[in-house]
């Protein structure tokens, strides 16, 4: 697993670069660190949140565990230098089907012009 994103600014500044995709399942925001004049040489790192939107505690813990397998299996592969990712769980995101969830992922990184390919 990549370095974890943990302090608030570090969400905050992701969410700032106004780069999002939302997909049935989740919502994927990056930043590109280098192009947004942030700190670089530290590798891509990974975030979770899960808003109260989503259900009660144990949903919420639910999706992003779910979140994490789905970044582990599509993203970590496929992560860029320099960049962060924020992985936002929505409703669904508990009960949908890995599949759907794991598509809604590599969808929401074609939008944002991730690659697609692994290595």
């Amino acid at each position: 697993m990549a370095p974890r994103l943990k302090k608030r600014r570090d969400f905050l500044a992701v969410t700032k670069a106004r780069h999002s995709a939302a997909q049935p399942g989740l919502v994927l925001q990056q930043l590109h660190r280098k192009k947004a004049g942030a700190e670089t040489g530290i590798g891509p790192r990974v975030g979770f949140t899960a808003s109260k939107k989503v259900g009660n505690a144990v949903a919420r813990n639910k999706a992003k565990r779910r979140l994490r397998a789905v970044v582990e299996d599509v993203l970590v592969p496929r992560m860029q230098d320099d960049t962060d990712y924020v992985l936002i769980a929505r409703a669904q995101t508990v009960d949908r089907d890995y599949g759907d969830l794991r598509n809604d992922l590599l969808r929401a990184m074609k939008r944002l012009g991730s690659p697609q390919k692994e290595g």
